[in-house]
């Protein structure tokens, strides 16, 4: 254990969490997506050790879950936070990175289980700060892939690149434009003159490591692929999907027009952006939530309860599930200056109804009741 009383330098840095405004499960099919970043952060700050050994200390929890030791080269997969740690630390070795033991003390505002990438915000601050640390030859792009590969083949979450994306590139009030295919990309300013952008947890978890749903759906759109004849699903339009529809299972064919039309729902998005057209936007974003809860099937009563509550403010232009889904959160487009007074409502509806806990992540220091619960899970 470190000395207190030793003077060592210190690393520190910092990843966002985010908000997809949309393209939900189009980014592991090729597809493209419009992250932007939120106010909470995962901060790491890390120590070097001489020797080969790793203790982690997470202020989100307590007790003896809250820390974690293990020596470079036995990481050991435990279906818990330190998974993100040691993952990051076992793909770096089996790329042949140079690593020696350190100390982190992670401190996150971005709530676990909300969709928002609590996840990927952990990780790529983690690589940043052993960037920094021991001079490793890392850009973000590299970090970000690096990120994925943590989720893919340690975690054993099978997500795409958006989320890793997103905490190193995503900026506040821009929207990242990406393609994942190729990895190109470009900042558009949110016009927040002419919306707020509300964020609202449904209380419900979920989490893609843990539940199948996440890699069920990834797992339909690569069978999809398969009998279609085509590499991935952003090769395919909408009229050629309906040519090919014999060829699918009913349940296929949803999923494959869930990503089709998605794709297609980020294009329109950023033209209504762009354009200023709120009223578009909040169109879009309906029938966004509409094909995820009917066609890809990853809403719950929760989450759409909290988007028919939406339809009913006129102040409201447009809501969707965002993130993974099975839970998590939603994103909420309303006219400007009155985000957080319709967040106010909107949750105490929702509990009312559900008898579950909210909470507003965006925009942040709401004063709702109900908003602490999450703080630290």
């Amino acid at each position: 254990m470190r000395n207190e009383d030793e003077v060592i330098k210190s690393f520190i840095a910092s990843a966002s969490g985010r908000v997809n405004l949309i393209g939900e499960h189009t980014d592991y099919n090729g597809g493209f997506v419009l992250p932007t970043a939120i106010p909470q952060v995962t901060r790491v700050e890390l120590w070097p050790r001489s020797d080969s050994h790793i203790r982690a200390e997470s202020t989100n929890f307590s007790g003896l879950r809250s820390i974690f030791e293990y020596d470079l080269g036995n990481e050991t997969r435990l279906g818990d936070w330190p998974d993100y740690i040691q993952g990051v630390t076992h793909i770096l070795q089996s790329e042949g990175t140079p690593l020696h033991g350190f100390e982190i003390k992670i401190e996150s505002r971005v709530p676990i289980g909300s969709g928002l990438s609590s996840s990927a915000a952990l990780e790529v601050s983690l690589l940043k700060v052993l960037r920094k640390a021991f001079d490793l030859s890392l850009d973000d792009i590299q970090i970000s892939r690096l990120s994925q590969r943590v989720e893919n083949e340690f975690v054993g979450a099978k997500v795409g690149i958006m989320d890793p994306m997103a905490a190193s590139l995503a900026r506040l009030g821009h929207a990242l434009f990406l393609d994942t295919r190729d990895l190109s990309y470009r900042q558009i300013r949110i016009p927040l003159d002419q919306m707020d952008l509300l964020v609202i947890h449904s209380g419900v978890i979920h989490s893609n490591a843990h539940g199948g749903g996440y890699n069920e759906r990834r797992s339909e759109c690569e069978k999809a692929c398969k009998l279609l004849g085509i590499y991935q699903l952003r090769d395919l339009s909408l009229s050629k999907l309906l040519e090919m529809k014999d060829r699918l299972p009913d349940t296929l064919f949803r999923r494959a027009r869930h990503v089709i039309t998605e794709n297609a729902r980020v294009l329109a998005a950023v033209k209504a952006i762009e354009q200023g057209e709120m009223n578009a936007l909040g169109e879009i974003f309906y029938a966004s939530h509409s094909s995820m809860r009917d066609d890809y099937e990853v809403s719950t009563p929760e989450i759409d309860l909290l988007i028919e509550l939406t339809k009913e403010e006129v102040e409201v232009f447009g809501a969707r599930l965002t993130g993974g889904g099975f839970g998590g959160s939603v994103v909420i487009l309303t006219f400007p200056g009155k985000g957080r007074a319709l967040g106010e409502k909107l949750c105490l509806l929702y509990e009312n109804k559900t008898g579950k806990i909210p909470k507003i992540l965006v925009p942040e220091n709401s004063g709702h009741k109900c908003a602490t619960i999450l703080e630290k899970i």
